[in-house]
Protein backbone atom coordinates (compact mmCIF):
# COMPACT_ATOMS: atom_id res chain seq x y z
CA UNK A 1 0.00 0.00 0.00
CA UNK A 2 2.78 2.45 0.93
CA UNK A 3 3.99 4.45 -2.06
CA UNK A 4 6.21 7.46 -2.55
CA UNK A 5 4.51 10.81 -2.01
CA UNK A 6 1.99 11.78 0.65
CA UNK A 7 -0.79 12.38 -1.87
CA UNK A 8 -0.30 8.96 -3.43
CA UNK A 9 -0.44 7.25 -0.03
CA UNK A 10 -3.59 9.17 0.92
CA UNK A 11 -5.28 8.26 -2.36
CA UNK A 12 -4.27 4.64 -1.91
CA UNK A 13 -5.78 4.25 1.57
CA UNK A 14 -8.83 6.28 0.56
CA UNK A 15 -9.55 3.95 -2.36
CA UNK A 16 -8.88 0.84 -0.27
CA UNK A 17 -11.07 1.96 2.64
CA UNK A 18 -13.83 3.08 0.31
CA UNK A 19 -13.84 -0.33 -1.38
CA UNK A 20 -13.86 -2.09 2.00
CA UNK A 21 -16.81 -0.01 3.23
CA UNK A 22 -18.85 -0.50 0.08
CA UNK A 23 -17.87 -4.16 -0.08
CA UNK A 24 -19.03 -4.78 3.48
CA UNK A 25 -15.61 -5.56 4.87
CA UNK A 26 -15.86 -2.52 7.16
CA UNK A 27 -19.37 -2.68 8.58
CA UNK A 28 -21.84 0.17 9.32
CA UNK A 29 -21.30 1.58 12.80
CA UNK A 30 -17.78 0.14 13.12
CA UNK A 31 -15.27 2.39 14.88
CA UNK A 32 -12.32 3.38 12.70
CA UNK A 33 -9.26 3.71 14.92
CA UNK A 34 -6.16 5.35 13.52
CA UNK A 35 -3.62 2.78 14.84
CA UNK A 36 -5.68 -0.16 13.55
CA UNK A 37 -6.21 1.42 10.14
CA UNK A 38 -2.55 2.40 9.84
CA UNK A 39 -1.53 -1.18 10.55
CA UNK A 40 -4.18 -2.66 8.28
CA UNK A 41 -3.31 -0.51 5.26
CA UNK A 42 0.39 0.01 6.04
CA UNK A 43 0.26 3.81 5.95
CA UNK A 44 0.88 6.67 8.37
CA UNK A 45 -1.67 8.08 10.79
CA UNK A 46 -1.58 11.33 8.81
CA UNK A 47 -2.52 9.60 5.55
CA UNK A 48 -5.26 7.72 7.40
CA UNK A 49 -6.69 10.95 8.81
CA UNK A 50 -6.77 12.59 5.38
CA UNK A 51 -8.48 9.57 3.84
CA UNK A 52 -11.13 9.53 6.59
CA UNK A 53 -11.78 13.23 6.01
CA UNK A 54 -12.46 12.52 2.32
CA UNK A 55 -14.73 9.59 3.17
CA UNK A 56 -16.63 11.75 5.67
CA UNK A 57 -17.21 14.35 2.95
CA UNK A 58 -18.77 11.57 0.82
CA UNK A 59 -21.07 10.49 3.64
CA UNK A 60 -19.52 7.04 4.02
CA UNK A 61 -17.88 7.89 7.36
CA UNK A 62 -19.13 10.01 10.25
CA UNK A 63 -17.28 11.72 13.09
CA UNK A 64 -18.81 11.71 16.58
CA UNK A 65 -17.62 13.33 19.80
CA UNK A 66 -15.86 10.90 22.14
CA UNK A 67 -16.09 8.13 19.54
CA UNK A 68 -13.98 9.38 16.66
CA UNK A 69 -14.71 8.14 13.16
CA UNK A 70 -17.32 5.47 12.41
CA UNK A 71 -18.49 3.77 9.25
CA UNK A 72 -21.81 5.50 8.59
CA UNK A 73 -24.48 3.74 10.69
CA UNK A 74 -27.67 2.61 8.97
CA UNK A 75 -31.03 3.82 10.29
CA UNK A 76 -34.63 4.08 9.12
CA UNK A 77 -34.74 7.80 9.80
CA UNK A 78 -31.56 8.44 7.82
CA UNK A 79 -32.76 6.36 4.88
CA UNK A 80 -36.16 8.09 4.88
CA UNK A 81 -34.51 11.52 4.77
CA UNK A 82 -32.05 10.37 2.12
CA UNK A 83 -34.82 8.89 -0.02
CA UNK A 84 -36.90 12.07 0.05
CA UNK A 85 -33.90 14.10 -1.06
CA UNK A 86 -32.99 11.63 -3.81
CA UNK A 87 -36.53 11.37 -5.17
CA UNK A 88 -36.71 15.14 -5.62
CA UNK A 89 -33.16 16.07 -6.58
CA UNK A 90 -31.93 13.03 -8.52
CA UNK A 91 -35.11 12.78 -10.60
CA UNK A 92 -34.84 16.51 -11.45
CA UNK A 93 -31.21 16.06 -12.50
CA UNK A 94 -32.18 13.13 -14.73
CA UNK A 95 -34.92 15.20 -16.36
CA UNK A 96 -32.42 17.98 -17.07
CA UNK A 97 -29.89 15.44 -18.30
CA UNK A 98 -32.37 14.02 -20.82
CA UNK A 99 -33.25 17.53 -21.99
CA UNK A 100 -29.68 18.80 -22.18
CA UNK A 101 -27.52 15.76 -22.92
CA UNK A 102 -25.80 15.51 -26.30
CA UNK A 103 -25.18 12.47 -28.50
CA UNK A 104 -21.98 11.63 -26.58
CA UNK A 105 -23.99 11.54 -23.33
CA UNK A 106 -26.52 9.27 -25.00
CA UNK A 107 -23.81 6.91 -26.27
CA UNK A 108 -22.12 6.80 -22.86
CA UNK A 109 -25.42 5.87 -21.20
CA UNK A 110 -26.04 3.06 -23.71
CA UNK A 111 -22.51 1.74 -23.23
CA UNK A 112 -22.79 1.86 -19.42
CA UNK A 113 -26.05 -0.07 -19.54
CA UNK A 114 -24.57 -2.66 -21.88
CA UNK A 115 -21.73 -3.25 -19.43
CA UNK A 116 -24.11 -3.40 -16.44
CA UNK A 117 -26.28 -6.06 -18.08
CA UNK A 118 -23.25 -8.25 -18.69
CA UNK A 119 -21.69 -7.94 -15.26
CA UNK A 120 -22.19 -10.76 -12.72
CA UNK A 121 -24.41 -9.68 -9.85
CA UNK A 122 -23.76 -12.38 -7.24
CA UNK A 123 -20.49 -14.02 -6.28
CA UNK A 124 -21.12 -17.63 -5.16
CA UNK A 125 -18.41 -17.12 -2.54
CA UNK A 126 -20.35 -14.16 -1.04
CA UNK A 127 -24.01 -14.61 -2.01
CA UNK A 128 -25.31 -12.03 0.46
CA UNK A 129 -23.86 -8.97 -1.27
CA UNK A 130 -23.50 -7.66 -4.82
CA UNK A 131 -20.10 -8.16 -6.41
CA UNK A 132 -17.75 -5.18 -6.39
CA UNK A 133 -17.79 -5.29 -10.20
CA UNK A 134 -21.60 -5.12 -10.41
CA UNK A 135 -21.74 -2.33 -7.84
CA UNK A 136 -19.22 -0.33 -9.87
CA UNK A 137 -21.13 -0.96 -13.10
CA UNK A 138 -24.40 0.01 -11.40
CA UNK A 139 -22.92 3.28 -10.15
CA UNK A 140 -21.43 4.00 -13.58
CA UNK A 141 -24.79 3.46 -15.31
CA UNK A 142 -26.70 5.81 -13.03
CA UNK A 143 -23.89 8.36 -13.18
CA UNK A 144 -23.95 8.17 -16.97
CA UNK A 145 -27.69 8.84 -17.01
CA UNK A 146 -27.26 11.94 -14.86
CA UNK A 147 -24.13 13.27 -16.57
CA UNK A 148 -25.98 15.22 -19.25
CA UNK A 149 -27.20 17.77 -16.69
CA UNK A 150 -25.31 21.02 -17.22
CA UNK A 151 -25.96 22.40 -13.74
CA UNK A 152 -22.84 21.21 -11.92
CA UNK A 153 -24.18 22.03 -8.45
CA UNK A 154 -27.33 19.99 -8.94
CA UNK A 155 -25.37 17.15 -10.53
CA UNK A 156 -22.79 17.07 -7.73
CA UNK A 157 -25.58 17.03 -5.13
CA UNK A 158 -27.38 14.16 -6.86
CA UNK A 159 -24.19 12.11 -7.13
CA UNK A 160 -23.36 12.73 -3.47
CA UNK A 161 -26.81 11.50 -2.44
CA UNK A 162 -26.39 8.38 -4.58
CA UNK A 163 -23.05 7.75 -2.87
CA UNK A 164 -24.70 7.85 0.55
CA UNK A 165 -27.39 5.41 -0.60
CA UNK A 166 -24.74 2.99 -1.85
CA UNK A 167 -24.00 1.78 1.67
CA UNK A 168 -27.61 0.67 2.10
CA UNK A 169 -27.54 -1.06 -1.26
CA UNK A 170 -24.43 -3.00 -0.34
CA UNK A 171 -26.01 -4.22 2.88
CA UNK A 172 -29.27 -5.40 1.37
CA UNK A 173 -29.21 -9.18 0.94
CA UNK A 174 -32.34 -9.12 -1.23
CA UNK A 175 -31.70 -6.39 -3.81
CA UNK A 176 -31.88 -7.94 -7.25
CA UNK A 177 -33.60 -11.10 -6.01
CA UNK A 178 -37.10 -9.81 -5.26
CA UNK A 179 -39.65 -12.20 -6.79
CA UNK A 180 -42.08 -9.44 -7.81
CA UNK A 181 -39.55 -6.95 -9.14
CA UNK A 182 -37.53 -6.79 -12.35
CA UNK A 183 -34.55 -4.56 -11.54
CA UNK A 184 -32.81 -5.13 -14.91
CA UNK A 185 -36.11 -4.23 -16.57
CA UNK A 186 -36.27 -1.01 -14.57
CA UNK A 187 -32.79 -0.12 -15.76
CA UNK A 188 -33.73 -0.86 -19.38
CA UNK A 189 -36.85 1.29 -19.09
CA UNK A 190 -34.83 4.17 -17.69
CA UNK A 191 -32.38 3.95 -20.57
CA UNK A 192 -35.15 3.68 -23.18
CA UNK A 193 -36.91 6.77 -21.81
CA UNK A 194 -33.62 8.68 -21.74
CA UNK A 195 -32.65 7.75 -25.30
CA UNK A 196 -36.18 8.57 -26.50
CA UNK A 197 -35.72 11.99 -24.87
CA UNK A 198 -38.90 11.47 -22.84
CA UNK A 199 -37.77 13.56 -19.88
CA UNK A 200 -41.03 13.37 -17.92
CA UNK A 201 -41.21 9.58 -18.17
CA UNK A 202 -37.55 9.18 -17.24
CA UNK A 203 -38.08 11.38 -14.20
CA UNK A 204 -41.12 9.39 -13.06
CA UNK A 205 -39.41 6.04 -13.63
CA UNK A 206 -36.44 7.13 -11.54
CA UNK A 207 -38.69 8.36 -8.73
CA UNK A 208 -40.35 4.93 -8.63
CA UNK A 209 -37.00 3.13 -8.90
CA UNK A 210 -35.58 5.03 -5.92
CA UNK A 211 -38.71 4.65 -3.79
CA UNK A 212 -39.07 0.92 -4.47
CA UNK A 213 -35.43 0.30 -3.66
CA UNK A 214 -35.71 2.29 -0.42
CA UNK A 215 -38.61 0.15 0.78
CA UNK A 216 -36.41 -2.90 0.36
CA UNK A 217 -33.25 -1.37 1.79
CA UNK A 218 -34.97 -0.12 4.92
CA UNK A 219 -35.18 -3.73 6.08
CA UNK A 220 -31.40 -3.78 6.59
CA UNK A 221 -31.39 -0.88 9.07
CA UNK A 222 -31.02 -2.02 12.69
CA UNK A 223 -33.42 0.41 14.36
CA UNK A 224 -37.21 0.40 14.28
CA UNK A 225 -39.27 2.50 11.82
CA UNK A 226 -41.12 5.51 13.17
CA UNK A 227 -43.70 7.92 11.83
CA UNK A 228 -41.16 9.58 9.52
CA UNK A 229 -40.80 6.36 7.56
CA UNK A 230 -44.53 5.84 7.37
CA UNK A 231 -44.77 9.05 5.37
CA UNK A 232 -42.34 7.59 2.81
CA UNK A 233 -44.41 4.47 2.11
Amino acid sequence: MAKSGGTTRTDGIYQAMRADILGGRLVPGERLKFPDLSERYKVSVGATREALTKLAAEGLVTAKAHQGYLVRPLSHEDLADLTRARVEIESLVLKLSVLEGDVRWEADAVAAHHFLERTTYRDPADPNHPTDEWSAAHRAFHHALLAGCRNRRLLDTALALRQEAELYLQWSVSFGNEPDRDVPGEHRSLLEAAVARDADRAQELLRDHIAHTAQLLISCAPDQPNSAEADME
